[in-house]
């Protein structure tokens, strides 16, 4: 009776198996076919509309943006290299409109 539900166990464990690893095979060729499809639609739309898709846009954004740090930093003036200090003296430069009316 041991040997018999021993088989029965084994059995079921390998049906199991043989069930999930199926189960996750039909996610995963529906996930891919879910991704396909939206890439499709997307590239579709985009050529209907003669825009490049939102997703491109922004990761060209991206890339110059990196390039531009790579090459000396976010914009920085060309006239004053990094380490100089430019001192200068302040002062008011009146309104040409005369006095404004406060309420």
């Amino acid at each position: 009776m041991n040997a018999v539900a021993d088989l029965l166990g084994r059995l079921g464990r390998t049906v199991l198996r043989l069930a999930l690893g199926l189960a996750a095979a039909v996610f995963l060729l529906s996930l891919l076919l879910a991704s396909l499809l939206a890439v499709l639609g997307l590239s579709l739309f985009s050529l209907l509309t003669g825009r490049k898709p939102a997703p491109v846009v922004l990761f060209a954004r991206m890339r110059e943006r990196s390039q531009r740090f790579a090459q000396g930093g976010w914009g920085q003036p060309a006239a004053a290299p990094r380490g100089e200090v430019v001192d200068v003296e302040a002062r008011e430069i009146p309104d040409a409109r005369g006095p404004s009316r406060q309420p």
